[in-house]
């Protein structure tokens, strides 16, 4: 499955059964909406967030921002018929909860046909199977379930994050050698704006795409945080310069800031390039 190409900066999830949140949505500078039939949905409502939601998709309104639907799980009893549903709402992709294994995939494809999935890491099994789930033929995304995760691994809150840092980061193995998009799990503070830049900085550093938000108010850091910085930037352009002067000549070695520049560095540099492009486009959309 090939990488998604578009920046996943921001994922704002937005519940399916809420007609003004669906309608401000259309106004968000989120890179992708996750519509969600699960969590977010009280189970009085759940059958008729169907029918809210298709409504809404069917309306429009969202532009080129990727539109993915949660649906729950296929072993609760909402599950199949959210699963034939979403895949009549020419959404972007289909996200399926607590993915422990490639089967459970499998059982969403045999229902949904060949619609992009992706998948929810939230379990322990979940983690030590990323890489077979990873390998799936329609996933395109993972998007870490870090509450229900501390949940499951009985852990104590921390910044850091320490004690799911073994799975985030076993997903990440995974995500990348099979060339899908990772996207990290929220935060839950959605008022304390420098607890939530610290945990996007750190979610970049471990190479995640982008973050999943709960409120529109998180959506500035984070897009900020999943950009490319100006220093990032200036150091690109510079390292492709003078590696290509260097190869123009053919006299030495190029250097950039007393670091050697390689192959490797100028792959990064153009990545960065093409990353910011692509976020630039964005606003032109």
């Amino acid at each position: 499955m090939p990488a998604i190409t578009r920046p996943l900066r921001s994922v704002l999830y937005i519940p399916g059964s809420k007609p003004r949140a669906l309608d401000k949505a259309r106004g968000l500078s989120a890179d992708a909406i996750i519509f969600d039939l699960e969590d977010a949905v009280i189970p009085e409502e759940k059958v008729s967030a169907r029918e809210t939601l298709g409504e809404a998709l069917k309306t429009g309104g969202y532009g080129t921002r990727m539109k993915i639907i949660r649906i729950n799980g296929l072993d609760t009893k909402w599950g199949a018929d959210d699963a034939k549903a979403a895949a009549a709402m020419g959404a972007d992709a289909i996200l399926l909860p607590k993915v422990n294994s490639p089967a459970d995939l499998e059982a969403l494809a045999e229902i949904v046909g060949d619609i992009p999935l992706w998948a929810m890491m939230e379990t322990p099994a979940g983690m030590l199977n990323a890489p077979a789930i990873a390998a799936h033929r329609l996933l395109e995304c993972m998007v870490m379930g870090t509450n229900d995760l501390a949940k499951e691994l009985q852990c104590r809150a921390r910044a850091d994050r320490l004690p799911m840092l073994t799975g985030l980061g076993l997903c990440v193995l995974a995500g990348k050698a099979h060339g899908i998009a990772l996207i990290d799990g929220v935060y839950n503070a959605f008022k304390d704006d420098e607890g939530l830049k610290l945990e996007c900085e750190q979610g970049r550093d471990m190479g995640f795409d982008g973050k999943t938000l709960i409120h529109p108010a998180q959506l500035e850091v984070a897009n900020a945080a999943f950009s490319p910085s100006e220093s990032e930037v200036d150091l690109a352009r510079r390292q492709i310069e003078a590696f290509e002067e260097c190869e123009a000549t053919g006299q030495g070695v190029a250097v950039v800031d007393g670091r050697i520049v390689e192959n490797l560095h100028v792959a990064t540099a153009r990545e960065t390039l093409a990353k910011l492009d692509a976020i630039n486009a964005l606003g032109t959309e």
